[in-house]
């Protein structure tokens, strides 16, 4: 048998795995994300009330929900939501798990006290909350009187930053786990070179594990900026969408437009509104990031 050795004829004669192989994913892809994503699509023209017979409304429903100062309001406090929340969980995040990552016992202590919180329901939690931040009972009644006693879900302007607290108390555990695991994969004989040139432990933080973090970075603002727009049960059970429209962002705005008011065709435009945000998202950090262009790095020791 004679082997081809010339430049090229490897990488010619390669092949992946075969098709068929995706086709199961595929399927259930196809039967459970975009079937149910083209009916949201088809129903957004629609003018339905969830009983009757819907309508056909065309374009007159997208223009309608879009131009409506209620539904903008809930696209600016859905913006104000997703980048406050990031500017919070990203650093929180980033510095548990370059923290968590060493070796130490008390660390390892430390990581899993932290971790609780994703083992707890989203219910639980929102109901818990709701009772500590009562300015009636809960923390007010543990402390005297101050700043734990503001009636923290109860005021507008500061009801919004409450939940964002509360969701980010929820999910930083997540994205620290995936710094801690990505912190350990980075070779410790870049650490080594760093401490025999002089670098103290904020220059090693800052010229090797941040640029090693790269795409896990972008993995994790990726979750959390997309992940934003989908939080519906911490902020239904904290407060309801109140005080007032305090806190109602568009996944909340779609289901009491849907569900409580009975408007299946605007609910389902915030819902086609929501997917295009999201992709959209995605894609410029995928793009702005050059995360399309991972190589793989060199393995760091266990």
């Amino acid at each position: 048998m004679t082997i081809d050795r010339r430049p090229g004829a490897a990488a010619t004669h390669r092949t992946g795995p075969p098709f068929w192989l995706a086709v199961p994913a595929l399927a259930f892809f196809g039967l459970f994300a975009l079937l149910p994503l083209g009916g949201v699509v088809v129903l957004s023209f629609m003018e339905w009330d969830g009983l009757g017979t819907p309508r056909w409304a065309g374009t007159e429903m997208w223009i309608d929900t879009v131009t409506d100062p209620d539904t903008r309001a809930a696209l600016w406090r859905t913006v104000v939501f997703v980048v406050v929340s990031y500017l919070f969980q990203a650093p929180v995040a980033l510095l548990l798990g370059v923290f968590t990552a060493g070796r130490q016992r008390y660390r390892a202590a430390f990581a899993v006290l932290y971790f609780l919180p994703l083992l707890f329901s989203s219910a639980a939690i929102g109901i818990t909350f709701r009772s500590l931040l009562d300015p009636n009972f809960g923390l007010s009644r543990a402390f005297s009187p101050g700043t734990l006693t503001t009636n923290w879900l109860g005021d507008p302007d500061l009801a919004l930053y409450a939940v964002i607290f509360v969701v980010g108390w929820c999910f930083v555990p997540f994205h620290a786990l995936l710094y801690q695991a990505g912190v350990r994969q980075i070779p410790a004989s870049l650490y080594e070179a760093a401490v025999l040139d002089g670098a103290g432990r904020w220059k090693q933080f800052r010229y090797v594990t941040l640029p090693q973090l790269r795409y896990t970075i972008v993995t994790s603002s990726t979750l959390m900026l997309v992940g934003s727009l989908t939080y519906f049960d911490l902020v239904f059970v904290l407060t309801g969408g109140g005080p007032g429209d305090a806190t109602r962002i568009l996944p909340l705005d779609m289901y009491l437009t849907g569900f409580r008011s009975y408007q299946m065709g605007p609910a389902s435009v915030i819902a086609v509104l929501l997917v295009v945000i999201g992709l959209g998202l995605s894609l410029f950090l995928s793009r702005i990031s050059g995360s399309g262009r991972m190589q793989s790095q060199q393995a760091g020791a266990a």
